[in-house]
Formats: structure tokens, C-alpha cells, sequence
């Protein structure tokens, strides 16, 4: 579990094809000491399982499935990477709850720079737009931003100073590749509402949400 409040960056040394896996090796401009191996960092806002590590150089195996629906198979060594150590218990919530699942990899399509904020429009299909709604959470590779407004086929996100001098959003240029991770909450309501165990209207009224005779 993480916030998508990003801790800092990393530089990746390697990606190492192993089959249709791969080995991941970054060197981290965060302090890891309170990291074992085994233990969840995200890297652009996938959850990995850190392997080795030895100082502030650690290696994550990344799966064909994360290689598939990610930007990490798009990394080169001396590109940076966005880092969030796993949330503790008792930790601050800063941005919003993010699993580290990606949903899927989409385009930069635009940058426009007003006042001192940069907004980016981002490419978005149909299926993950449902799960994406105005004034709500969305982490675009690993950061937590709020959507400030959604049109078919893509959202608006604003990113303030300290964001962009946090995070290697503003080193994307358009074209290139985030990824995205939906609000996991719109995703458990529409599964309550698909399965006939879940919230309907016979549910809603006998909790007296809804008059039984209406």
C-alpha cells in the first residue's frame, strides 16, 4: 500500500530481460536502510519486491504481466524513476490510497504552462475513464493528482512547483509514456453493484434507504 506522495528519485543502472521477466536494478537517491528484502517499493508507481540490495543500489524482478501493462519496459539506464517506500502503520496518508497495481500505460498528450503550474492532458480509453472522475484521485506514474477535469479520451491533471521539482513529471515530454493507477474505490462499488449480494434497490430499501412502496 502507498499514498502517491513520492519520496524522491532513482536512476536506473539496468533492466535485464530474463525470458519474459525481467531484473530491474536502480540506484536510489532515498535513504533504503529501513528496507529488508522482500519488502514493496514503487518504482513509477508499481508495486516491486525488492530483492537485493546492497546500499542505496537495490534489484526487483518485474514480472511480463507489470512489463505489459507498464512504462518500465520502456526504461534505459540513466532514466529516472519516481520511489515510494511501502506505507507504514501509523504513517501519514498524504495523497490518496494506492496500490501499486497499474491499470495500464497511456500517452502525454499535451503541456501547458499556467501561472506556475504545468497541466497535462493524458491519454485515457473508455474502460479506465468510468473509474476516473472530476475532483477525484488518479496516480499518473506513482503521484497522487487530482483530476481537475475529464472529456472523452483523456484528463487534466495540474502539477504545482513542488510536485514538478519532487518527481520526474516535467522531464516527460508529450508523447511520452505514464502509468496509470484508477481509484481502487471506484472499482469495489461497481463490483457491489455487478453481483447480486451488492447494493440494489431491494437492498437499499429494507436499510430504509428507499420507500419499499416506491
Amino acid at each position: 500500500m502507498f499514498t502517491g506522495i513520492v519520496e524522491g528519485l532513482g536512476k536506473v543502472k539496468r533492466l535485464t530481460m530474463k525470458g519474459v521477466d525481467a531484473v530491474l536494478e536502480i540506484e536510489a537517491a532515498i535513504a533504503l536502510n529501513d528496507i529488508a528484502l522482500g519488502d514493496s517499493i514503487a518504482v513509477n508507481g508499481a508495486c516491486l519486491t525488492i530483492t537485493i540490495r546492497n546500499q542505496n543500489i537495490f534489484n526487483a524482478d518485474v514480472s511480463a504481466e507489470t512489463l505489459d501493462k507498464t512504462n518500465l519496459k520502456r526504461l534505459h539506464p540513466g532514466d529516472k524513476v519516481n520511489l515510494e517506500k511501502s506505507l507504514r502503520v501509523g504513517g501519514y496518508l498524504g495523497g490518496h490510497f494506492v496500490l501499486g497495481h497499474i491499470d495500464a500505460a497511456a500517452r502525454i498528450l499535451s503541456q501547458t504552462q499556467k501561472s506556475g503550474s504545468l497541466i497535462l492532458a493524458v491519454e485515457i480509453d473508455d474502460k479506465l475513464s468510468l473509474y476516473i472522475v472530476e475532483k477525484g484521485s488518479v496516480a499518473v506514474d506513482g503521484v497522487s493528482l487530482t483530476v481537475n477535469k475529464l472529456e472523452k479520451g483523456r484528463f487534466y491533471v495540474n502539477i504545482i512547483p513542488h510536485t514538478a521539482d519532487k518527481t520526474t513529471i516535467v522531464m516527460k515530454k508529450e508523447g511520452d509514456w505514464v502509468n496509470i493507477e484508477t481509484d481502487i474505490l471506484g472499482k469495489y462499488v461497481e463490483k457491489l453493484l455487478q453481483t447480486p449480494r451488492g447494493i440494489d434497490n431491494d437492498f437499499l430499501a429494507r436499510h430504509g434507504f428507499l420507500d419499499k412502496q416506491g
